[in-house]
């Protein structure tokens, strides 16, 4: 992508991005934000997706197992030379970028599904295990080289343990000895050189045997290692020597062990560095709502609610209002122009476009409308604001005519060109018809183009032209405050007599005014005044009527959403009325059996019967279980025909009385006294004894209860 330096700070990408980079755990990462540029279509889709993915972790309970590291770029160097030893701190760099793989690889797949992209990197790179276990194998959880690392190294730290245990116990038994004498100071003992001496009094130091360490400030005490303590502390120095060496060579052998593996920790730095940069990308992402638009090949952009980033992180310190705008380009309407009065946004939703085009292109989530979309640009040019060279001895005007060559040099039909106050710096009659001549330039070169002016003349051309498209900045005529919201349709006014009256300028000043002016352009300026108040009142009964649609479409949903549950629910109800139904009349046909039996019929042929009554249920259950999906869809069908002829609620009803009177049947042929019952939903079983109406008592053996003959079961 072309675009030049001044055109990214006039757009305040730098800004931009200095408030990604705190976001980086890494400096480097932080670094690289900053050197951040627009990248082709196919790489930016990537990131964006990508930042999108991580963003979304955020706002769930899925977040991502990335917390702050330690990069290994020197370690990767320095292990590739010969015989070199990496420090304990590196190996411990090294496991742990090894291990936060490890749990990145694991991850991802198990959310596959939120995590696509992010996914489809990390399962590329070459998890080696081997890395961990040799360095756990050398050092311990405290980054230490373990005792057990080599056999030499155990048998030196246990000479050694010995030696300052030696150490210790002859110090103490010469502390004593000589501290029953009146040989020692006060302070009885000190450490010099991190040994532990005798603080002898220097008058009788020759009566101390051992080896002079130092002598006091004053003189007056000399300090004595204790004869009985030097041969040990020498072999301590000795074993302390050979433990050094014996650590040099493990590390430098695990060093050369580790170096095997120089590339795949390469990718593995690479794939953290990377995932730095995109987790600060979506946690600015979420401090400016940023999202992942809709990304188009053809030529359409359509912008809704979008926010200027910088403004809104502002805005939201200073608990300021922010004002969305919205803005469309496309090959049928390339050009925008927007004019209106100054200070009422015309520079900001200009300057708002081209960040959002510059992030997006950076793959960096942009804060607007899900529902946006954009396309990317091969060029991004830019006019804003003073562009008086001092260095150059330019003025304001040369200036912006220098700027304006280079943009008819490199304009294109793929070129997004951003100019601020289009044709002001000179005569307004002469630069009024050069910047037609500019505008009709990139007209003709197809190019794509939001500008801003105050000049009529500007405004009438784009009229003419097809693919271009006036649009105001709306403006409260009867407060003359600003609206902040960008009107597509119609040139706005400058309302320069009215806003110059609001400050105070005297009227007669302002009539003055007015009476050199031709009356075609005050009339003209008059009647735009006129289209924009009633186009702002034909939004605002548009806005009313849309608020009362969507309110409209709600009820309309809730209803429907009503219906679905009722007709759940009668479809449930179906199905267990045809399990009532069915066991009623297995029940029935086990009934009928004993009668049977009772009446004489022989027991081999109730056997026969009930087998027989057992394959059939078995058939039927096997059935059911196959054609399931089947029979719930012409059970659907059913409930449908059935909503369609007659009311939900009086068929519940017939159906319940129906099943009620089933239920009475029932229990008149199975309630007598004697016959063993219980309460539904109790385990204790007892006997009735007594039937009065709907009331039965029944008799546990140690006590007795009166219940509602509907509340009892049958054993």
């Amino acid at each position: 992508m072309n675009i030049n330096q001044a055109d990214l700070n006039e757009l305040e990408f730098p800004e931009l991005l200095s408030e990604i980079a705190p976001f980086a755990f890494s400096p480097k990462t932080a670094d690289k934000i900053m050197e951040l540029r627009p990248m082709p279509i196919d790489e930016a889709e990537i990131s964006l997706k990508k930042t999108s993915e991580f963003l979304s972790s955020f706002e769930s309970s899925t977040a991502v197992p990335f917390d702050q590291y330690e990069d290994i770029e020197e370690e990767l160097k320095l292990m590739l030379i010969e015989n070199f030893r990496l420090e304990n701190k590196s190996f411990i760099r090294i496991k742990t970028m090894t291990e936060q793989i490890g749990k990145l690889q694991r991850f991802f797949p198990q959310l596959s599904e939120l995590f696509p992209t992010l996914l489809e990197e990390v399962k590329h790179l070459e998890f080696r295990k081997e890395i961990v276990d040799k360095i756990d194998k050398v050092f311990n959880r405290f980054g230490d080289v373990k005792t057990e690392a080599s056999p030499i190294l155990k048998t030196l730290r246990t000479e050694i343990q010995h030696a300052r245990k030696a150490i210790d116990e002859n110090f103490n038994r010469a502390l004593f000895n000589y501290g029953q004498s009146e040989f020692l100071d006060d302070i009885k003992e000190s450490i010099i050189e991190d040994q532990r001496v005798l603080a002898v009094k220097s008058g009788f130091k020759k009566r101390v045997n051992g080896r002079v360490l130092g002598i006091s400030k004053t003189g007056s005490i000399t300090f004595v290692q204790p004869e009985s303590v030097v041969k040990h502390y020498f072999k301590l120095k000795e074993n302390q020597e050979e433990e050094k060496k014996e650590i040099d060579k493990i590390l430098r052998k695990l060093t050369a062990e580790i170096a095997e593996f120089q590339p795949q920790l390469s990718d593995y730095q690479t794939y953290i560095f990377d995932l730095d940069l995109i987790r600060a990308k979506a946690k600015f992402a979420e401090l400016v709502n940023g999202i992942l638009p809709k990304i188009n090949r053809h030529q359409t952009l359509r912008l809704r609610e979008a926010f200027h980033p910088l403004l809104w992180i502002r805005n939201k310190k200073e608990k300021k209002e922010i004002f969305s705008q919205t803005i469309s380009l496309t090959e049928h309407n390339r050009i925008v122009c927007i004019s209106g009065p100054n200070a009422g946004g015309k520079s900001i939703t200009l300057k708002t476009v081209g960040l959002l085009q510059l992030m997006i292109q950076t793959g960096i989530l942009v804060p607007c409308h899900p529902k946006s979309e954009m396309f990317f640009f091969e060029k991004i040019m830019t006019d804003i604001g003073d562009n008086q060279s001092i260095e150059n001895h330019l003025s304001t005007y040369s200036s912006r005519l220098k700027k304006m060559s280079g943009m008819i040099k490199q304009a294109d039909a793929r070129s997004l060109l951003l100019i601020d106050e289009f044709g002001t710096g000179s005569d307004p009659e002469l630069g009024g018809a050069l910047a037609e001549s500019f505008l009709e330039f990139f007209y003709d070169k197809k190019s794509f183009g939001i500008i801003t002016t105050h000049y009529t003349n500007i405004k009438l051309v784009v009229e003419n032209l097809p693919a271009a498209t006036n649009a105001a900045m709306l403006f409260d005529e009867n407060s003359l405050e600003p609206l902040y919201k960008l009107e597509v349709g119609q040139a706005g006014s400058s309302f320069t007599f009215e806003v110059a009256e609001k400050n105070r300028i005297p009227r007669f000043i302002i009539n003055s005014a007015k009476k050199k002016v031709e009356h075609d352009i005050v009339n003209l300026d008059k009647t735009i005044v006129k289209l924009q108040q009633e186009k702002f009142e034909v939004e605002k009964i548009k806005s009313d009527l849309s608020e009362k649609r969507d309110s409209v479409e709600d009820k309309r949903d809730n209803l429907q959403k009503l219906n679905e549950q009722l007709q759940q629910k009668l479809h449930n109800f179906q199905k267990l009325y045809e399990d009532e139904h069915r066991k009623l009349q297995f029940g029935n046909k086990i009934e009928s059996f004993i009668d049977s039996y009772v009446k004489g019929k022989s027991r081999k042929d109730v056997v026969k019967d009930f087998v027989k009554i057992l394959e059939q249920e078995k058939f039927r259950k096997i059935g059911v279980d196959k054609d399931e999906s089947k029979r719930l869809q012409v059970i659907k069908r059913k409930i449908t025909q059935q909503l369609k002829k007659e009311d939900v609620q009086e068929k519940i009803v017939e159906t319940n009385e129906k099943l009620e009177e089933k239920r009475v049947a029932e229990r008149a042929i199975w309630m007598k006294v004697g016959q063993r019952v219980r309460i539904k939903g109790s385990a204790s079983v007892g006997t009735i004894d007594e039937i009065k109406k709907n009331k039965v008592t029944v008799n546990y053996g140690t006590f007795k209860t009166t219940i509602d003959s509907g509340e009892l079961e049958r054993i």
